[in-house]
């Protein structure tokens, strides 16, 4: 009878143990489901991510183009006369007053600079040092490079 009893139960334990099995490996399963649902998220996010990249890029790239062309429309706008000679010859002087002015208002101020540097009993060479610094430089070179590299251009065409 033991034996009887052994081997019933033996043989529930081996029926069983398929099952249990099955449940591991369903559980498995689901787990590595589940993990490539996030990939699948993470990888739709990221595809998202690039395409709205790609959206602004091409937007600011529209945009830029359309400033542009905005500029070069103004600029065309400007140069074009009304036939009213006093018009034009206002509109043509108001560029160059407004660069003398400011020139003349920038030469006072670099002046001032010195004077007071003088005054305060700096030397001639430190006073210059003061007065003449590293945006003055580079405030210099772009006049340098408008006028005389707008002249090459120009002969280019």
């Amino acid at each position: 009878m033991f034996e009887t009893l052994l081997g019933g139960l033996l043989g529930g334990v081996f029926r069983c143990i398929p099952e249990v099995l099955k449940f591991f490996d369903a559980k498995d399963e689901r787990k590595h489901e589940l993990d490539m649902q996030d990939k699948a998220i993470t990888f739709q996010k990221l595809k998202g991510d690039q395409a709205v990249t790609e959206i602004e890029a091409r937007g600011q790239q529209e945009w830029n183009t359309g400033a542009l062309d905005t500029l070069k429309e103004a600029i065309i706008g400007q140069s074009k006369l009304t036939g009213i000679a006093w018009i034009d010859a206002v509109s043509q002087t108001v560029r160059p007053v407004i660069t003398y002015w400011f020139m003349a208002l920038y030469c006072a101020a670099k002046a001032a600079v010195f004077y007071s540097a003088i005054q305060g009993g700096a030397s001639w060479p430190d006073a210059i040092r003061l007065a003449w610094t590293s945006d003055d430089m580079a405030i210099w070179a772009g006049i340098i490079n408008f006028w005389f590299l707008s002249r090459v251009f120009e002969k280019v065409k």
